[in-house]
């Protein structure tokens, strides 16, 4: 849960919050994730993600996709002692991640934003909040 900024150094080396790091016992799976970010995943979580994945029909072009696009990003980051995990090159310029950056809670994993994107994706999406929840179905009493 929650929503931190922070700084992304030079060396691509970012700082994950402790109430995060706690859970994710000494290293994450980082890879692409939807509208332009990246996905944090603990170990216990990306491994049923990854088998959901994997589990799609290989015969369809996009379950093929899903697959190559989702995995081949996949990078296992260990931390280092200062709680820092350090982002491939190649995620970062996907994500649009130069300095500053949003670390945002996103339920069964985290995502990392640029800065720039998350707040234009933010300010875009939080007059429709109301009306978000009242397409959804499942969520009635």
């Amino acid at each position: 849960m929650g929503e931190f900024r922070h700084s992304i150094d030079a060396k691509g080396r970012i700082i994950i919050p402790t109430a995060i790091r706690n859970l994710c016992q000494g290293s994450v799976t980082i890879a692409r994730g939807f509208d332009n970010c990246l996905a944090l995943y603990t170990n216990e979580q990306w491994e049923p993600f990854c088998q959901k994945l994997l589990a799609l029909p290989t015969y369809k072009k996009d379950a093929r996709k899903a697959v190559r696009l989702t995995i081949s990003s996949a990078k296992n980051c260990e931390f280092d002692k200062l709680g820092r995990i350090n982002i491939p090159a190649n995620l970062r310029k996907l994500a649009g991640i130069e300095k500053e950056c949003v670390i945002i809670g996103a339920g069964d994993h985290v995502e990392i934003w640029s800065q720039e994107r998350w707040d234009a994706y933010y300010e875009e999406n939080q007059d429709d909040y109301d009306d978000i929840f009242e397409s959804l179905d499942g969520l009635e009493d």
